[in-house]
């Protein structure tokens, strides 16, 4: 993957995260994908993840991602940059984020993102 179709894609992701749109990640995650956020637990089953995507929308009003620099390295992609926040309660928290994906085709095969959500 060329470093410009990295940069494609994660502003894909990350305009579809901000947006909360499970249906993009339906369509954007392998079925036996590892999905791993912060601390938590890694998921090994799409159905899960977007589960688990779908709990963590509902926790917070809105989010907004600022991506600072993308990598790519063969199949894996790369990034970093901060989140901004809205809380239910209408109140602000941003955090530093790094991202790793790894692609299997078109889709993505590994997500793990790197944030301290303690925050929130």
């Amino acid at each position: 993957m060329t470093n410009e179709q990295a940069i494609k894609l994660i502003e894909a992701l990350y305009r579809a995260v901000d947006s909360k749109d499970l249906n993009y990640l339906n369509t954007a995650l392998t079925d036996d994908v590892n999905f791993r956020i912060g601390n938590n637990n890694t998921i090994t089953d799409k159905a899960t993840a977007l589960d688990a995507n779908k709990q963590f929308f509902e926790c917070i009003g809105s989010m907004r991602h600022t991506i600072d620099k993308v990598w790519a390295v063969g199949n894996d992609i790369i990034c970093n940059g901060m989140v901004n926040y809205i809380r239910l309660d209408g109140s602000e928290h941003s955090a530093y984020f790094s991202t790793v994906l790894t692609m299997k085709g078109e889709k993505i095969a590994d997500y793990f993102v790197y944030a301290d959500l303690s925050g929130l």
